[in-house]
């Protein structure tokens, strides 16, 4: 099958030292970089003034923003922040979601150097979540915070932690107190806006991004404006037709997480790209809303993690002249959070090829919300999905070795982070004594004869545990490759077994795939009632079980629960993964019970 020939293909170095750990490098130069993300607005406010930056749905059309309608508000917006005497100590907390007016005042604010701080919306519109709201606060301190509908937030935005702090909303509604967007878009012309943009460096922090919290409060990552910067160039170092046209997007990544706030957003602003917001989202009764709005706009590249693909795939095999429309002017198929289900990859790839006679580049990377995120990419074709690629211009990783032909990867580079916010302590601990940030993240290389082929992730150094045989289990590996045989049944799980004999699974349901398959999740008195359910997922699990043997990857117990992980009880981080840590506490009874007996396989209800 012809894939895309427009690639550019790998080219890394290797330093091996005495002690086996490998320090890996990209031989490409890294090219230009700009100072600020203010650079990239004014170029293209000059070189293309009506071409559409930011969009989103506005009754059965788009707002739209062009970069000069976008340049013209961003200095307005700037000029009202300035008056109020913000600048890098001054934070903004962002509480609601991707909007066009969430992008104009992030990029006013970072236009003078104003740090903004987007979290998870379900923060502010859960109530259960207000711990998780005031934890974001007490660590921000923000002295604005916007959202996009003051009703809508209200429970929110007049909590005590906010006593005293400007709100700015949107759509003020029938809250008092609260500062309209049309206000601070009226600008003020007694400030020097272009001074003041004069005093904004590489170095400035500009955003507060907050880790997912998986294993400890949720931390702050300082992000600069090199960090942004840099990376951009790295990425397009790595992918050339990002440059050669301008590209477009229709995303619904939100912006509060470093992969669609960081990585998305600002490659369509550094490349002169288009950005259209989707308002649908992977989600039984929100996809209907990405599928309209890819009928009516489609990219040049598609970002998504594995279930919004598999979703996808089932709409184009539908739909013709959707079909026909999405892939004709596809330059990339981008997935992350996961591996890509090798049928879905393999659906869409003939897909592609059906309609264009090639397959673009079907690709992922790898980063975290401390990197930029980009560190790694695969940016030749591969036919394979879990494929991480090779370091990105710029960056070093340092391999240490582990068991097994694993390394311990590390990385060193202009796209790192300085540090925590407010958290020196955990800071210090976050790099080593050479000064490479310890990712934490284990890879192995696609073929150790051959660096050029790339790395794959093989898991979490931290997450994985002994059996009391002695028995390594490698839980992040393996966990990835049940949900894959899972799939699409499973929507996630945890593996257990530290301390214990065997290894056990907690599986939580995708509700959409089970009642799609024509499946019901009903309990009756404790139990789940759909015997082809069970039945199914039994003969997965033997299934399973027949091609692992090996007391490192056999699952004993299984306990399948009816209801997804819950967000209201922290369960599910902002990011939407899973909060292992919590499973357990919250489920221990479940998990003692699992262990009761020398029974196999056991699948309980909810709890």
């Amino acid at each position: 099958m012809k894939r895309t020939s427009n690639f550019k293909p790998h080219d890394v170095s290797s330093e091996q030292r005495s002690d086996g750990t490998l320090l890996l490098r990209s031989n490409a130069e890294m090219g230009d970089v700009v100072d600020t993300s203010a650079d990239w607005l004014h170029r293209w406010s000059d070189d293309a003034p009506e071409r559409i930056f930011l969009a989103e749905r506005s009754g059965t059309g788009w707002r739209e923003e062009t970069y000069q309608s976008t340049l013209q508000k961003v200095r307005a917006i700037a000029a009202s922040l300035l008056a109020r005497g913000m600048g890098p100590d001054t934070p903004i907390l962002i509480m609601s979601g991707n909007g066009v007016d969430h992008g104009l005042l992030t990029l006013a604010a970072h236009y003078v150097g104003v740090p903004t701080a987007p979290i998870a919306e379900q923060y502010a519109l859960i109530p259960a979540a207000r711990e998780r709201l005031e934890h974001a606060i007490s660590l921000v301190k923000p002295h604005m915070v916007y959202v996009v509908d003051a009703d809508k937030f209200a429970h929110a935005i007049t909590i005590d932690a906010l006593s005293g702090v400007e709100i700015v909303a949107s759509d003020v509604g029938s809250q008092s107190g609260v500062t309209g967007m049309g206000t601070l878009l009226q600008g003020d012309s007694g400030v020097d806006i272009d001074a003041a943009r004069g005093q904004v460096t590489p170095d400035s922090v500009v955003k507060i991004l907050m880790t997912s919290g998986s294993t400890s409060a949720p931390k702050g990552v300082m992000t600069t404006q090199r960090m942004m910067c840099v990376n951009q160039t790295q990425i397009a170092d790595s992918l050339p037709f990002l440059t050669e046209r301008p590209p477009s997007v229709v995303d619904w990544l939100p912006w509060n997480h470093v992969f669609g706030g960081s990585h998305n957003f600002n490659m369509m602003l550094a490349n002169g790209g288009s950005f259209y917001i989707d308002d649908g989202k992977p989600l039984k009764g929100l996809f209907d809303r990405t599928v309209e709005n890819l009928k009516m706009v489609t990219g040049s590249l598609v970002f998504n993690v594995p279930v919004g693909f598999g979703m996808l795939l089932q709409a184009l095999k539908s739909d013709q002249d959707l079909r026909q429309r999405f892939f004709q002017d596809l330059d990339m198929i981008f997935y992350a959070g996961a591996s890509l289900p090798q049928d879905i990859w393999q659906g869409l790839e003939q897909m592609a090829f059906d309609v264009k006679g090639e397959v673009p580049l079907m690709t992922s990377s790898w980063g975290l919300t401390e990197t930029a995120p980009a560190t790694m990419i695969q940016q030749e074709p591969t036919d394979r999905s879990g494929v991480i690629g090779v370091p990105m211009s710029g960056v070093t990783l340092k391999l240490v070795p582990e068991e097994d032909g694993r390394y311990e990867v590390r990385a060193k580079g202009p796209n790192i982070m300085p540090g925590y916010y407010n958290d020196p302590q955990k800071t210090a601990e976050a790099f080593d004594g050479e000064g490479y940030f310890v990712t934490g993240d284990a890879m192995v290389f696609v073929d150790p004869d051959n660096m050029n082929t790339g790395m794959r992730f093989d898991g979490r150094i931290s997450e994985d545990f002994k059996l009391l045989t002695g028995t390594w289990v490698r839980a992040t590996a393996l966990r990835m490759s049940l949900l894959g045989h899972f799939a699409p049944l499973a929507a996630d799980l945890v593996i257990t077994g530290q301390d214990k004999s065997d290894i056990g699974v907690l599986i939580f349901p995708n509700k959409d795939a089970i009642e799609a398959a024509g499946y019901a999740l009903d309990d009756q008195d404790g139990v789940l009632s759909d015997p082809l359910l069970l039945t199914a997922l039994r003969d997965r699990l033997a299934a399973w079980n027949a091609a692992n043997a090996s007391s490192s990857t056999r699952i004993a117990r299984t306990a399948f629960f009816a209801e997804p992980a819950s967000l209201v009880d922290a369960e599910i981080t902002a990011k939407g993964n899973l909060n292992f840590r919590k499973v357990l506490q919250r489920r221990s009874a479940i998990l003692d019970h699992l262990y009761i007996g020398s029974h196999d396989a056991v699948i309980v209800p909810k709890d």
